[in-house]
């Protein structure tokens, strides 16, 4: 075994021979460093920041020679106005974090690539200075069918459209600055195993972070410690628009400790998402459902999220379109109110938790919602429910089951009720109530098994 002399003459024998000793950090920076060396300096190309004409073609250039010789591309700090630039394969463009900046000029996009399989852009702010940008793009940084984009360190703000742009790409965002987008901020479409991750979104008019697919089908995407915030829905509707972080389609997607707060519509938004995680989330402020799993998705876990302001906390509901197979569990629900961003239809706002079909409601917390605690079924749209466990608080009603004909099986045990002023448990037939006080034994409905609940 070494010991602590045999360890010291070690590295006074390192020190002494003059060979460089390297600890964790300091080695990433000088590998960092050595590679640079070997790359492609904007300003010895005669590309300066602050120049009053357009660096464009210079860039262009630039780009074009060192992806060709396997080089990275360094931008000085300085900001720079440049337009259409398009990114070759293996293109590593990087600058200072926070003080290199490229300006879009106008006449089409800023960045683009497409048909690649690398890129990477690094350390870079990219201001779209809200300038009209082409009909052909959909972004200020726009890729398509690019094998891996990677973004990290990098700042993207000012876009008349989305920020990012993505289709048919793989890779990773990290540690970015995403903001003042006119639709969304990021737009990722028919991903593949995509990552997005620990990012700052804000101040976007749509959407934040949108992962679409034209068809339905395996996505994998990872969207993990992001912060949104300040998302508005511009365009209207009823909730494909104002979302923080957005689902359709894209199924085998892990949401997961993000940070969401004062969207118009939903914090998190999984739409014919199937197999979908949402674990760990914080959702703040939420105009409409804080956490949606809606119309034709099998496969949903929903755990151990905070929500603390919403029309609703969480809904799993459209098993009229096959939404079903569900696990919504130790979710702290607070402060519902049952005034939405339009008027109300369907059930209407101010629940905690809304389930219909095959799914699993346990350990959840729900204190203080306007209309009910939960409510389970939408008419007929009742099967398999398990609601076990659970602490409802000052609620209007503590928990509305549907007994209209045709409801499935609904097991109701274990959960307390406390200072819920209309009633514990009671019977509704669509959105009107029709029974009394269910609590004690199901009021002889064959569908319900209600048992061991207690009421305060």
């Amino acid at each position: 075994m070494p010991t602590r002399r045999k360890i010291l003459a070690g590295l006074s024998g390192v020190l002494l021979s003059g060979a460089p000793v390297v600890f964790r950090g300091v080695q990433a920076q000088t590998l960092a460093m050595a590679e640079l060396r070997g790359g492609f300096d904007a300003a010895e190309a005669g590309i300066l920041p602050g120049a009053e004409d357009d660096q464009s073609r210079k860039l262009q250039a630039l780009i074009d020679k060192a992806a060709k010789a396997g080089q990275p591309v360094f931008l000085p700090a300085g900001t720079y106005e440049v337009s259409n630039l398009e990114l070759r394969e293996g293109t590593r463009l990087s600058g200072v974090p926070g003080l290199t900046r490229l300006t879009y000029r106008g006449d089409g996009h800023l960045i683009a690539a497409q048909d690649v399989k690398h890129v990477s852009l690094s350390g870079i702010t990219f201001d779209g200075t809200n300038r009209w940008l082409a009909d052909y793009t959909e972004g200020l940084l726009a890729f398509r069918n690019v094998g891996s984009v990677v973004i990290e360190d990098c700042a993207v703000t000012g876009s008349r459209k989305y920020g990012l742009h993505l289709a048919q790409c793989g890779g990773r965002i990290e540690n970015c600055l995403v903001s003042g987008a006119a639709l969304a901020a990021i737009w990722a479409i028919e991903g593949e195993a995509f990552t997005i991750r620990n990012n700052e979104i804000a101040d976007c008019g749509n959407g934040g972070i949108l992962v679409h697919r034209w068809t339905k089908g395996e996505d994998g995407t990872v969207i993990s410690g992001n912060r949104v915030a300040r998302i508005g829905a511009a365009e209207g509707g009823t909730g494909q628009n104002g979302n923080g972080i957005n689902l359709f389609r894209a199924d085998n997607v892990i949401i997961a400790g993000n940070h969401v707060s004062d969207c118009a519509f939903s914090a998190i938004r999984a739409n014919s998402a199937s197999n979908v995680s949402i674990t760990g989330n914080q959702c703040f402020r939420s105009g409409e459902t804080a956490i949606y799993a809606e119309f034709a998705f099998e496969g949903a876990l929903i755990a151990d999220n905070m929500i603390d302001g919403a029309a609703n906390g969480i809904c799993v509901v459209n098993f009229d379109q096959g939404g079903r197979l569900a696990t919504v569990s130790g979710n702290v629900i607070r402060r519902l109110v049952d005034k939405g961003p339009y008027p109300q239809e369907v059930g209407g706002f101010g629940f905690g938790i809304s389930v219909e079909a095959d799914t699993i409601v346990s350990g959840n917390v729900i204190e203080d919602a306007a209309t009910a605690g939960m409510m389970l079924g939408w008419g007929p749209f009742l099967r398999n429910l398990t609601v076990s466990g659970n602490i409802v608080r000052k609620a209007r009603v503590g928990m509305r089951v549907s007994v209209v004909e045709g409801s499935g099986n609904a097991v109701i045990t274990g959960n307390v009720l406390d200072d819920v002023q209309e009633g514990a448990i009671l019977g509704y037939r669509w959105a009107d109530r029709s029974t009394g006080e269910l609590i004690e034994g199901g009021g002889g409905f064959s569908h319900l098994a209600i048992s061991n609940n207690r009421t305060i």
